[in-house]
Parts: structure tokens; C-alpha cells; sequence
């Protein structure tokens, strides 16, 4: 009998530690996004029965990254456990605390019967940051950013809802950090926009959409053209012309700029030799390279493909990088600008003076023009 009770009793600890480890952060102890997710979807469905509205804060820490880097893993876990503590302790009873992952969390306020209940537990959380925390012997004064989302006008489900309180998140700490922002019609408008360009430009190239301008480049002396710069364009059929300022960042974070800035490399070579090869006199012909074809391991080799296929010649090439790139502290841009040097094509800075310049480092760039 004492071994059945044993067993039983045994049997009843492993479920509740199951339980615990399901629905639980063991780090913090506070519920997990698994839980947290449920809890808030019986929250929405009371609201909708309630017709009351609900709140959803994403917050998260400001620089949490540095400090792990610095005192070291051990030492931000036992931060984000005090971070979990001070959180729970600043809610009402009918409140939800739930560490969503890493140095983020969830914070539910349901049954809302007007906006000052939301506005007054935005000001308790971001309240936990008044003290400092005592770290590795250390004070540390921190800060931390809040997006909120509110049922029904932000979202009717889970999922939309924290997606748009996340959404908030970013715009408070693009603002300044340690602050909380509302979710906005105007930031779901920009989140569809942007949706819905990318999924265009994913077929724009295929389409015949992307074009290129020549810029003629004048000799100030003789004004002659000394050269052309190809300039991107995107010609949408229902939006017109749309700006690179807004496309080219998109193609960045899809992974397209890859293959459109191999096409523009390419077209750009063909019309210079078509012209070269009409009688007009052999100029340069300026092309942009993004950030990420210039870390792109394969760029010498598109390069080379490039004019081998149009038959341009290498000195009438000039690739323009930016600035910023131009002036990184790092050995492999200039290595990697060595090696395109060797190519036999020129090299210039695009947009110099505009960001920190070093004249010192720039005499040891192998740059031709900036």
C-alpha cells in the first residue's frame, strides 16, 4: 500500500511539474507566451460577451543586448528575473504578466471600462524602471519600451492584437526609447503599404517594371559628358513611379536586392556598350551598390559575368558605394575594395559629406572619385 501511495503521489509531482514546465517561464515563473496566449483568448472572448474593451501591452527592454554582452549571460537572466517580479507586482488581480521571449513581455488588462484604467497601468509598468537593479554588485538604471493594442479597434483576435502592440513597441523606441505608444490606424496603414509593395516587387522584375534613367555626369571646364550615373526606377502599373527611397529598403529586407542589383549591373553595362558601340564617345558608367552586394561574397564574380556577357570594357565601369560603407573600420571593406580594383574599373563614394567622414581614412581607401 505505502509503495501504491508513493507511486501515486510520485506520479501527481510529475504532472504538476509538466504542468509547470508547459504553461510556465522557469526562468522568470511567470506564465509562458503558451499560456499567456490562452488566458487572453478567454479575455477577448469575455470582452466581446462584455462588450468591454481589452488592453495588451508588448514591452520590452532598451539595450538588454549591451548588458548580456557586458556582465554576461547569468547575469541578464537574473536581471530579466527581477524584471518578471517587479512586473508582477505592479498588477491588479485580474491582470497578466507573460514573458513572450527573450527581454520581451506580455502584459494583459482586460475588462476595460475607459481609456484612464489602460493609460494608469501603462504608467505602473514603465514605473519599474524609477529604481535601479542591483546586478553583479552593480546598479543599473535601465529603461524599457511599450507598444499597447486595444480590443476591438487594434485587433479581434490573439494574434493581431499582439502583433499590433508589437508594432507599437517598435515606433515608441524608434521615437526615443523608454516610452510606450498606442497603437495607430496610421501605423497599420504603413504596415499594409509596405505588405503589399513587397509582395508587388517580388514580381516587378519579371513584369518589365524596374527601369533605368541615365544621369548625365558634365565636365565643369568643357561641359562635356564625362559619364552617366544609372538611376533605379520602379514604374508600378497602378501606382506610377515610385521612389527608390521607398522601394529600395524593401528589396534590402526581402532578400530581392540581390538579384535586381545584378540586373541594373547588367542592363546598365549593355546600354554602355550599345552606346560605345553606336559611335559616342567611351564614358563611364556609374552603378550603386547596396549594403548587401557589397558583403556579398559572389560580387567579384557577378561583376566579371557582367562584362564578360556585354562585352564592356573594365575602365568604363564605376561602382558607387555609399558613404557610410565607405568609411566602416573594418579590413574587409578594404580588401574587398582592393579586389574590385583589381577588376580594372573605378571606384567612387556616393553621398560623401553627409555622414562622419575621416580624411585620414580615406586617404587609404582605393577610391578613385568621391
Amino acid at each position: 500500500l505505502a509503495n501504491i501511495l508513493a507511486d501515486a503521489i510520485a506520479k501527481v509531482d510529475a504532472e504538476n511539474d509538466m504542468n509547470y514546465l508547459a504553461y510556465y517561464d522557469p526562468l522568470t515563473g511567470i506564465p509562458n507566451r503558451s499560456l499567456f496566449f490562452r488566458r487572453l483568448e478567454q479575455a477577448i472572448d469575455l470582452a466581446r460577451k462584455t462588450q468591454k474593451s481589452l488592453g495588451v501591452i508588448f514591452f520590452d527592454l532598451d539595450g538588454f543586448k549591451e548588458i548580456n554582452d557586458t556582465l554576461g549571460h547569468d547575469w541578464g537572466d537574473q536581471l530579466l528575473s527581477r524584471i518578471g517580479k517587479r512586473l508582477t507586482d505592479c498588477l491588479g488581480h485580474v491582470d497578466l504578466v507573460g514573458r513572450f521571449g527573450g527581454d520581451e513581455f506580455l502584459i494583459m488588462v482586460p475588462q476595460i471600462s475607459k481609456p484612464s484604467e489602460l493609460e494608469r497601468m501603462a504608467e505602473q509598468v514603465m514605473s519599474i524602471f524609477h529604481r535601479p537593479m542591483l546586478v553583479a554588485e552593480q546598479e543599473l538604471y535601465l529603461s524599457g519600451s511599450g507598444g499597447i493594442a486595444v480590443y476591438p479597434q487594434d485587433g479581434e483576435t490573439v494574434h493581431t492584437l499582439i502583433k499590433n502592440a508589437d508594432l507599437a513597441m517598435y515606433a515608441a523606441k524608434k521615437s526615443g526609447k523608454g516610452r510606450i505608444a498606442y497603437c495607430s490606424g496610421k501605423m497599420k496603414a504603413a504596415v499594409l503599404e509596405k505588405m503589399t509593395l513587397t509582395t508587388s516587387l517580388h514580381q516587378a522584375l519579371a513584369k518589365g517594371e524596374l527601369l533605368l534613367h541615365y544621369q548625365p555626369q558634365i565636365c565643369a571646364s568643357t561641359l562635356e559628358i564625362n559619364g552617366f550615373e544609372a538611376l533605379l526606377r520602379w514604374q508600378h502599373p497602378e501606382r506610377g513611379l515610385i521612389s527608390p527611397e521607398v522601394f529600395i529598403p524593401l528589396a534590402e529586407q526581402s532578400g530581392l536586392i540581390s538579384g535586381i542589383g545584378e540586373w541594373v549591373l547588367k542592363t546598365a553595362c549593355a546600354q554602355n556598350k550599345l552606346w560605345q558601340d553606336q559611335g559616342y564617345k567611351p564614358v563611364r558608367m556609374g552603378v550603386n551598390l547596396s549594403v548587401e552586394q557589397f558583403r556579398s561574397s559572389n560580387l567579384e564574380r557577378i561583376i566579371k559575368n557582367c562584362l564578360a556577357e556585354t562585352g564592356l570594357k573594365p575602365q568604363y565601369l564605376e561602382l558607387e558605394i555609399t558613404e557610410g560603407v565607405a568609411m566602416r573600420s573594418s579590413q574587409y571593406v578594404i580588401r574587398q575594395l582592393q579586389a574590385l580594383k583589381k577588376l580594372g574599373l573605378d571606384l567612387s563614394i556616393d553621398d560623401f559629406g553627409t555622414a562622419f567622414s575621416s580624411m585620414n581614412r580615406l586617404k587609404n581607401l582605393p577610391v578613385d572619385r568621391i
